[in-house]
């Protein structure tokens, strides 16, 4: 299935979890939230809600700096 993932179309498997993709793209453990379509989905949440055809998804990251 197709998903757009900060902005840029991917091909994944169908019903992927949030938290496997993370795994897929190798950065679950740098991301500190994820939005779904625009609504956030908090952490706890992110192994079991899965993911639709055409879903949006975006994964903010913090960045520290002075």
């Amino acid at each position: 299935m197709t998903l757009t993932v900060n902005g840029e179309k991917r091909e994944v498997k169908e019903g992927i979890s949030v938290y496997e993709l993370l795994k897929e793209l190798k950065v679950e453990d740098k991301v500190m939230a994820a939005a779904v379509n625009g609504d956030i989905v908090k952490k706890e949440r992110w192994q079991k809600h899965r993911l639709n055809e055409g879903d949006r998804v975006e994964f903010l990251t913090f960045v520290g700096g002075g």
